[in-house]
């Protein structure tokens, strides 16, 4: 059912989370594990067309490869060997990146942590996650923290438990 699952991460606690449960998941269909990070490029000026910013060289590899090197700190041994675990990370947009690497490397679910927010901060920070939701190629899984999740990581190991259906939401096309 599954074969590809892609993890998106912020390396917020949200992300932490979805990549554990990203693990359960991949283990129990025999699916490979693909963590993404999103680099937001230095020199894209965010609200204004007409502000140059100059180009530091090699700033964008040096992102690039930090953002790498967290991404392998977050796998486990077991997570390259059993899952076929691989790290990428690109600079743009979180939403959209996320959706483009997807499409493009035939990811069969996404499982992502969302943050959870609501009201105002949702109106004006948006939802990364909401978005992916929306035009992702595929099903798409979020997972938020809980504080019983938080508490359990300080500690001891978290033991997640993937229910026998999943129930995830789908493209609008089918293309899954």
């Amino acid at each position: 059912m599954f074969n590809r699952i892609l993890v998106p991460t912020d390396f917020s606690p949200p992300s932490d989370a979805a990549l554990e449960y990203a693990r359960a998941v991949a283990a129990r269909f025999g699916a490979s594990l693909h963590l993404l990070h999103i680099v937001d490029d230095p020199f894209r000026a965010a609200y204004a067309t007409e502000v140059y910013v100059p180009e530091v060289e090699g700033l964008r590899d040096d992102l690039l490869a930090d953002g790498v090197a967290r991404l392998k700190d977050r796998l486990q041994s077991s997570d390259m060997r059993e899952l076929g675990a691989t790290t990428a990370a690109v600079i743009g947009t979180p939403a959209g990146s996320i959706v483009e690497y997807a499409g493009g490397h035939d990811i069969d679910l996404i499982i992502m942590g969302t943050h959870g927010r609501g009201g105002m901060s949702h109106l004006l920070m948006g939802s990364v996650a909401e978005r992916v939701v929306r035009t992702a190629p595929c099903p798409v899984l979020t997972v938020r923290e809980t504080p019983a999740t938080a508490k359990a990581k300080t500690t001891s190991e978290v033991a997640v438990e993937v229910p026998p259906a999943l129930m995830a939401t789908s493209s609008v096309d089918g293309q899954c």
